[in-house]
C-alpha cells in the first residue's frame, strides 16, 4: 500500500508554517493517542503516520526534499547522470526528531542519539546477459559525501572542540509537559548532535563531511537475476559530524539474449529441424552457453516437442550447481524451393492420409538461405 501524502496526513497545505503543522500534529497525536485509544490498532496506526509525517514536515531539509522528490527521496542525495540515490526507510530515522514519542513504541532508544547514520544509496548497474551468465566485476565511480580530513569529521576548526548544547545539556533532545502527555523533541539549538560548533571548520564549515568521487571495485556473481540489488557495507554517504556511514545498493539490471530467454536459473530457446528428421529421427546441433550440445531427435517426433539438457542453465546464485536448458523443436518450413523439389513434396502430399499432410523443410537450406548455425555463430561468435 502506497504511503499517503505527508501533508494530507496533517490536514495542512503545502505552504502551511512551522506552527501550523505543529499545531496539527499536536491535535492528531492527542486524539489518536494509544493511551486515549487502548486496544485500537486504526488509532495506533493513525499516530504512527502523523509522528512519520510530522518528523519530516517539521525539519526544514528534508521537507525541501520531500516537497521536490516525494516519499523516496526523504533524507537522499544528488548524484550524477546514471546514479539515482535512494533513501531505503528506517523508523529510528523516522522517529529521531520526535524523541519520546519514537521510544513508545519501541522504535527509539531514548535519550541522545548521537551522531546521525550517513544516507543509503542507489547505484544501477547494467550487464550484457553473457556477463550475467559468467560472473563479471566492473569499477563503479560513486559521488559521495565523505569524512572531511581537515577535521576528521568533527566539524570544528583545527585547535577547537564542539562545546555542549546549553540548551539540552548535551542530551540531543528537549522534553516538555503538554497535558497528560510528555513529548521529547530534537533539540533545535543542536539538531540532535548534543553540541554546538563554536568555531567551523574552513573546509567543511561545520559539516564534518566534503563530496568526493568514490572509485569501487563491484564483483557481480554469475546468474544474479535482473532487478536483484547487491549491498556495500559501509560505502554510502558518511553521516555528518562523524556520524557512520550508510550502505550502497547496486541494483543489476541484464540486457535480454539475442535467442535464449530467461525463466530463474534455467533457459529456453527454439531451433528449426527439418521435416525428414522428426518424422525418421535423427540428430541436431543445438547452442548453449558452453558450446553446441547434440540431441537425438526419436522418430516420429511433433513439432513443438521439447527436450531438456540438464545442468546447461545458469548458475544457482544462492546455492550449488546450475539449471537446465529447453529446447523446443519446430518444423522448418521452406521459403523457396526447387521444381524437383515441389515435385517430391507433392508426390509425397498425395501419399499420406486425408488431412495429415503437413508443410516440409528441406535438410539443408534453400540456396540463397543462410543455414541455422551459421546465423547462430554471429550469437556466439
Amino acid at each position: 500500500m502506497s504511503k499517503r501524502d505527508y501533508y494530507e496526513v496533517l490536514g495542512v497545505a503545502r505552504n502551511a508554517d512551522d506552527q501550523q503543522i505543529k499545531s496539527a500534529y499536536r491535535k492528531l497525536a492527542l486524539q489518536y493517542h494509544p493511551d486515549r485509544n487502548p486496544g485500537d490498532r486504526t488509532a495506533e496506526e493513525r499516530f504512527k503516520e502523523a509522528a512519520e509525517a510530522y518528523a519530516v514536515l517539521a525539519d526544514k531539509d528534508k521537507r525541501a526534499r520531500y516537497d521536490r522528490f516525494g516519499h523516496a527521496a526523504v533524507g537522499g542525495a544528488s548524484g550524477s547522470p546514471g546514479f539515482d540515490p535512494t533513501i531505503f526507510a528506517d523508523f529510528n530515522d523516522i522517529f529521531s526528531g520526535l524523541g519520546g514519542l519514537g521510544d513508545l513504541f519501541g522504535f527509539g532508544t531514548g535519550g541522545r542519539r548521537g551522531p546521525a547514520r550517513g544516507a543509503d544509496l542507489r547505484y544501477d548497474l547494467e550487464i550484457g546477459f553473457d556477463e550475467m551468465a559468467s560472473g563479471t566485476e566492473t569499477t563503479l565511480q560513486i559521488p559521495r559525501e565523505e569524512r572531511c580530513e581537515a577535521c576528521n569529521g568533527s566539524g570544528a576548526a583545527a585547535g577547537s572542540r564542539p562545546d555542549t548544547c546549553p540548551q539540552c545539556r548535551g542530551r540531543g533532545q528537549v522534553r516538555y509537559q503538554q497535558g497528560f502527555l510528555t513529548v521529547a523533541r530534537t533539540c533545535g539549538h543542536c539538531r540532535g548532535a548534543g553540541t554546538i560548533i563554536r568555531t567551523p571548520c574552513s573546509e567543511c564549515h561545520g559539516r564534518g563531511r566534503r563530496e568526493r568521487q568514490r572509485k569501487l571495485t563491484v564483483k557481480v556473481p554469475a546468474g544474479i537475476g535482473s532487478g536483484q540489488r547487491l549491498r556495500l557495507s559501509g560505502e554510502g554517504e558518511h553521516g555528518e559530524v562523524g556520524g557512520p556511514p550508510g550502505d550502497l545498493y547496486v541494483v543489476v539490471h541484464v540486457r535480454d539474449h539475442e535467442f535464449f530467454q530467461r525463466e530463474d536459473d534455467d533457459l529456453h530457446c527454439a531451433v528449426p529441424v527439418s521435416y525428414p528428421t522428426l518424422v525418421l529421427g535423427g540428430t541436431i546441433e543445438v547452442p548453449t552457453l558452453a558450446g553446441s550440445e547434440t540431441i537425438t531427435v526419436p522418430r516420429g517426433t511433433s513439432t513443438e516437442t521439447r527436450f531438456r539438457l540438464r545442468g546447461k542453465g545458469l548458475p544457482r546464485v544462492s546455492a550449488r550447481g546450475r539449471g537446465d536448458l529447453y529446447v523446443t523443436v519446430r518444423a522448418e518450413v521452406p521459403t523457396a524451393l526447387t521444381r524437383e523439389q515441389k515435385s517430391l513434396i507433392a508426390e509425397l502430399g498425395r501419399t499420406m492420409p486425408p488431412g495429415k499432410a503437413e508443410p516440409l523443410r528441406p535438410v539443408a537450406a534453400a540456396e540463397g538461405e543462410r543455414p541455422f548455425f551459421d546465423r547462430v555463430k554471429d550469437i556466439f561468435g
